[in-house]
């Protein structure tokens, strides 16, 4: 069991931090896709720069060893991220298929914290 869970958690994380390092360099370089998504959601242009330094961090943050405090910081914001980016493509009225990258990142993050080792995790201890 603890092999598969170590397999399930490389597997989800790995494709976890490509989906976050390739959309974060991409709003970093404010790629013109990116640019009219964006402005098409309402929001300004330096929420790119925004995200994409998040997201270069989280991902370096959620791949190096210890930090443990720090991983959770940076999954929650990768669920934020992805959370809202899926509202607000729903909220504008875009079709379904938009929201699809960002539920997948989600799935990623859900199941990428869940999985994640004993040594990855903040050790509660009752006194």
């Amino acid at each position: 069991m603890e092999k598969r869970n170590k397999i399930i958690y490389w597997i989800a994380t790995l494709w976890l931090a490509l989906g976050m390092a390739s959309t974060g360099i991409v709003q970093l370089l404010k790629v013109k896709e990116e640019v009219a998504n964006i402005t098409q959601l309402g929001y300004p242009l330096y929420f790119l720069t925004l995200l994409g330094i998040w997201k270069i961090l989280g991902v370096v943050t959620i791949l190096i060893p210890k930090f443990t405090l720090l991983k959770e910081w940076a999954y929650a914001g990768f669920f934020f991220a992805m959370s809202g980016a899926i509202f607000s493509q729903l909220a504008s009225g875009n079709p379904l298929n938009k929201i699809f990258p960002s539920l997948l990142l989600l799935l990623l993050t859900v199941i990428s914290w869940y999985f994640r080792p004993a040594d990855r995790k903040i050790i509660s201890v009752k006194l």
